[in-house]
């Protein structure tokens, strides 16, 4: 590892230690510098889209044999891609079962 993996990777576990030790400001009200749920949901949507479009179009240019395609790259993003729709996939999922349970829970 270089030196700023180091420090990335040690400015991370500070960060994640600084949240587990502060797990009630997880849970208070959305201020209005903070995103709720709908928004964080819409711009993961969003990100999940361009992703594909990205991979799309790396692939369309890699066809076609243009200069600068790279098979390598291509690929990447196809798999990223293909990642991300499958996560997005199954949040749904999730937030479906999450919906039906409470709707089907007695009052």
């Amino acid at each position: 590892m270089t030196q700023i993996d180091v420090n990335s990777l040690l400015s991370q576990m500070r960060q994640l230690s600084s949240q587990v030790h502060a797990p009630e400001q997880s849970f208070t009200a959305a201020t209005p510098g903070q995103t709720d749920f709908s928004s964080l949901l819409k711009q993961s949507i969003a990100s999940v889209g361009d992703t594909q479009m990205e991979a799309g179009r790396m692939a369309a240019s890699f066809e076609r044999g243009e200069p600068g395609a790279d098979l390598g790259r291509t690929m990447v993003a196809v798999q990223k891609a293909d990642l991300s729709l499958n996560t997005l996939t199954q949040v749904r999922n999730k937030l479906v079962d999450a919906y039906n349970n409470v709707m089907n829970m007695p009052v």
